[in-house]
């Protein structure tokens, strides 16, 4: 495990006890905090992403192209 030190100013240091979990160390606190911080940034990529192909007049074009044809394929 990698020793990391930072300096922590008062805000952040209010913040870290705030965040922090019955039971749970400083250390637990800022590496569950990273880890949720990294997933909250992949789901506001993957959001951003959805909106980006959501607005695209192509794609939705091709979208309604591709359920047309299946709706031909519909058994009943």
């Amino acid at each position: 495990m990698t020793v990391i030190n930072f300096r922590c100013d008062d805000e952040t240091l209010r913040a870290l006890d705030e965040l922090g979990e019955e039971g749970e160390t400083r250390s637990d606190t800022l590496r569950r905090s990273i880890r949720d911080a990294r997933v909250l940034r992949r789901r506001e990529q993957m959001r951003r992403e959805a909106v980006s192909v959501a607005a695209d007049p192509a794609d939705l074009e091709e979208a309604k192209a591709v359920t047309a044809q299946m709706g031909a394929l519909r058994a009943w």
